[in-house]
């Protein structure tokens, strides 16, 4: 059995690791990488493996920095079946088609430019027929139902309580040659006690344990400080007539954040004047496919519906359509609030918003999430002036704030929380999904837990398994 690290090595973006076993080639997930415009689209076009060689593909959850270049994947020959829970594939369906316009759109941009230049065009990464294609290769896969894929090697899906449908991926892999290993992947682990939905669970009896990093490195603070923070801002825009922009993923985050607000309207502590407005249709549709798979709720969620409150829902919450209604926001007055995507502000009809808010000091930028290096988003986080928004260099001077307690993602506590509990058959362990300090701090903190040779792979760095 062997492990090559192909994404999300030293890096958070473009989660690919290739298992080989009992003569077949499965990839746990296949995302693409985000960050400066020009090494991104060389990395995502030039996929490490041939595609015609994969003959598995199992789907950690949704997010597109690992699912979204699965349509390439198929679109260069891959033509095997893609395991995932329900809930995923109901999300892959609307986030690819989603990723698909915005890429194709991006492509137009810099085309118009290459093209003045005499330079060839670039081709987009895949096409709408490439995401029908992969959408026949989904097989649904339920929760604590093992599946054998293939001889001598089981699937087994638990919840990792990072977004809806997030999985904790188990593989056992018997050899005829009586080598026997059980491999755990996190996938993206979630922050316990998020809202609406339930918390990770403990698989047992890995020996190889692949871990995600993200936030190894620190602990967020309580969830009771969101609604805290979020009452502040919602007094300060209604004060001064102005705007909250909140870039949020569309999967996840959008859902967290109206929670949230609905929680604050049901105590009385938003201002009446102060109006939500949810800028995406992803985000729209996203959210129907919540409010789809209630059964994954926690108890909390289901309480508020047994009450007739619906946690996805808020007082004048209005769903924007079309990108002339989009463009009507910027010249409204306040108190509002915008949740538009996308969370790293690197495309979509956040960035439109960024450019006609930044410049108001009396407007608030909500950073609710993981900025990648080298993202517009990791640019405001740090508050570099002026920031460049659309090729035009822009002033910053709304301020920023930044909850980290949002986060979707296990802080350095449920990390270990985590692992203290599936750690005890653990031989050999890999921290993944992290920018280098982190991953550096993940092998620190598997190390004090008690778990012997842990490491942070590189880049396309392989690992046997006898």
């Amino acid at each position: 059995m062997r492990i090559t690290f192909y994404g999300a090595a030293q890096t958070t973006t473009g989660s690919m690791h290739l298992v080989e076993a009992n003569g077949k080639r499965i990839l746990l997930d296949c995302g693409l990488y985000q960050g400066h415009r020009k090494e991104a689209f060389e990395k995502n076009r030039n996929l490490p493996i041939d595609a015609k060689t994969i003959d598995y593909v199992i789907l950690s959850h949704a997010h597109i920095d690992h699912s979204g270049n699965l349509p390439q994947l198929v679109r260069q020959g891959f033509r095997g079946r893609v395991f995932a829970r329900q809930s995923t594939t109901d999300l892959c369906d609307i986030m690819l088609r989603d990723s698909c316009f915005l890429q194709k759109r991006d492509l137009e941009y810099v085309n118009k430019k290459r093209r003045r230049e005499g330079k060839k065009l670039f081709e987009p990464l895949y096409e709408e027929s490439d995401i029908n294609a992969l959408m026949r290769l989904f097989v649904p896969t339920h929760m604590h139902e093992p599946r054998e894929i293939v001889r001598g090697i089981t699937l087994e899906f638990f919840n990792a309580g990072h977004i809806l449908g997030s999985a904790l991926v188990q593989l056992d892999v018997r050899s005829d040659h009586g080598h026997n290993h059980r491999l755990l992947f996190s996938g993206d682990l979630g922050q316990p006690h998020q809202p609406i939905l339930r918390r990770y669970e403990y698989p047992a009896g890995a020996d190889i344990l692949l871990c995600e990093s993200t936030y190894a490195d620190r602990y967020h603070p309580s969830a009771d400080d969101v609604e805290l923070r979020l009452e502040r801002y919602l007094r300060h825009i209604d004060r001064h007539n102005s705007k909250l922009l909140i870039p949020a993923f569309s999967v996840g985050r959008t859902q967290q954040i109206i929670y949230h607000l609905n929680r604050l309207a049901e105590k009385g502590r938003v201002p009446r004047e102060v109006r939500l407005f949810i800028d995406s249709p992803l985000s729209q549709k996203a959210t129907q496919i919540y409010a789809k798979h209630r059964e994954v709720y926690n108890d909390e969620a289901r309480r508020m519906l047994a009450a007739g409150q619906d946690p996805l829902t808020f007082p004048g919450m209005t769903c924007i359509g079309t990108p002339e209604e989009s463009m009507s926001l910027n010249d409204m007055s306040g108190p509002m609030i915008i949740i538009a995507a996308s969370g790293m502000c690197e495309g979509g009809r956040v960035v439109h918003h960024l450019k006609h808010c930044v410049q108001d000091p009396d407007n608030i930028i909500l950073i609710c999430g993981f900025q990648a290096e080298n993202t517009l988003g990791r640019r405001i986080v740090e508050k570099r002036n002026p920031v460049r928004i659309f090729g035009e260099e822009v002033e910053l001077k709304a301020q920023v704030e930044v909850i980290n307690a949002l986060s979707a993602h296990a802080d350095r506590s449920g990390l270990s929380d985590w692992l203290s509990e599936v750690k005890d058959n653990v031989r050999h362990a890999f921290a993944v999904h992290g920018e280098p300090e982190k991953v550096s701090a993940m092998v620190e903190l598997m190390g004090e837990l008690g778990i012997k040779n842990a490491v942070a792979p590189q880049p396309g760095q392989t690992y046997k398994f006898e």
